[in-house]
C-alpha cells in the first residue's frame, strides 16, 4: 500500500505517547508537581498529535465524529472510542499528581490498562484486514504493543524494562518481516481470483483493465524493490530496536537515554514506512502486479 505520511506520524506517535501513558498509569513512574505536568503532558501531546494526524487522513476530517458510532464492529471505531476513554480516565490522576502530589492509582490502572488495548485496537485496524495477507497475521499486534510500550519506558526513564522491551520488540519485528514474506503466497491468491475466472484455468493479463491511474492504484498498490527493502529492515531494526538496546547497556546517563529515544523514533518511522509499503493489498493482481 502506498505509506500515508498522517498514517506513519498516526502509528508512531500515538503509540508511543500511550505507551508512556500506559507506565504513568500503572504507576512505574508516578511523577508529581511539575515533572507530572511535564510527563502527562508529553503522554497527552504525543497521543493527541497522532490522533489528530489520523484524523487528517480521512477524505472528510469534519466527519472524525462518525468514527465513534461503529464500535460494535470496527476496530477504527473502538480505538477511537478506547482513546477518547483513556484520555478521559486517565485525566484526573494525571490531574491530582500534579496540583495535589496525590496521585489516583485506581483511576491510573484502570488507564494504563486501556492506553495498551488502545495500541492493540490500533493494531487490530491492520491486523483484520484480510485482503492484505502480511498484516492478517497474528505477529502484527505485537510489533504495535512492543513498540508503545518500549518508547514509554524510554520516555518514562525506566531504563532497565526499555533495554528488556527494545530486545523483545526487535524478535517481534524480525518475526513479522519472515512471517509476512511468506503470506501473499500462501493466501491462494492470485489473477483468477482477483478476476473470478480462476474456476475456468490459469489466468493471465492481456493488458491492465484501463490505462490511466485511480484510487486504487494510487492508495493500495506500491511497490518497493527488494533490494531497498532488506535496507530499510536493517535500518529500522538497527535504529529502532538495537542501537538503542546498546545505548541502554551503559551506564545510565540523560545523553544516552536521549540518543537512545532520537534513534528508536527514527527506526520506528522507518519500519512503518516499510509496514505500508510492503503491504501487498490483493487488488494488485486485478491490474497484473
Amino acid at each position: 500500500m502506498h505509506p500515508a505520511p498522517s498514517l506513519i506520524l498516526f502509528t508512531t506517535l500515538s503509540g508511543i505517547g500511550f505507551g508512556l501513558l500506559a507506565w504513568l498509569g500503572f504507576g512505574l513512574r508516578t511523577p508529581t508537581g511539575f515533572a507530572a505536568i511535564v510527563f502527562f503532558g508529553l503522554g497527552y501531546g504525543l497521543a493527541g498529535i497522532g490522533l489528530i494526524a489520523a484524523a487528517f487522513h480521512l477524505g472528510h476530517p469534519e466527519r472524525a465524529l462518525l468514527a465513534f458510532t461503529q464500535w460494535r464492529s470496527s476496530w477504527l471505531s473502538r480505538e477511537a472510542v478506547l482513546s477518547a476513554a483513556t484520555l478521559a480516565i486517565m485525566a484526573p490522576h494525571a490531574a491530582a499528581s500534579a496540583f495535589w502530589d496525590t496521585p489516583l492509582p485506581v483511576l491510573g490502572w484502570i488507564g494504563g490498562a486501556l492506553s495498551l488495548v488502545t495500541i492493540f485496537a490500533t493494531a487490530m485496524i491492520y491486523a483484520q484486514i484480510r485482503a492484505v495477507p502480511r498484516w492478517h497475521h497474528w505477529s502484527t499486534p505485537p510489533v504495535f504493543v512492543l513498540a508503545g510500550l518500549a518508547g514509554g519506558a524510554l520516555l518514562a526513564a525506566k531504563l532497565t524494562i526499555a533495554l528488556w522491551l527494545m530486545l523483545a520488540l526487535s524478535m517481534a519485528m524480525v518475526a513479522h518481516w519472515v512471517a509476512g514474506d511468506r503470506r501473499l503466497a500462501a493466501s491462494g491468491s492470485d489473477a483468477g481470483t482477483a478476476t473470478g475466472l480462476g474456476g475456468l484455468g490459469r489466468v493471465r493479463l492481456l493488458e491492465p483493465p484501463h490505462s490511466g491511474r485511480n484510487y486504487l492504484l494510487r492508495e493500495m498498490v506500491h511497490i518497493v524493490g527488494r533490494k531497498h527493502a532488506h535496507k530499510l529492515r536493517l535500518i529500522a531494526l538497527g535504529l529502532g530496536a538495537l542501537a538503542p538496546a546498546l545505548l541502554l547497556m551503559l551506564p545510565a546517563s540523560y545523553a544516552a537515554a536521549f540518543l537512545a529515544l532520537a534513534l528508536h523514533l527514527a527506526g520506528m518511522l522507518a519500519q512503518r514506512w516499510l509496514f505500508f509499503a510492503e503491504a501487498e493489498h490483493v487488488v494488485g493482481f486485478y491490474y497484473g502486479r
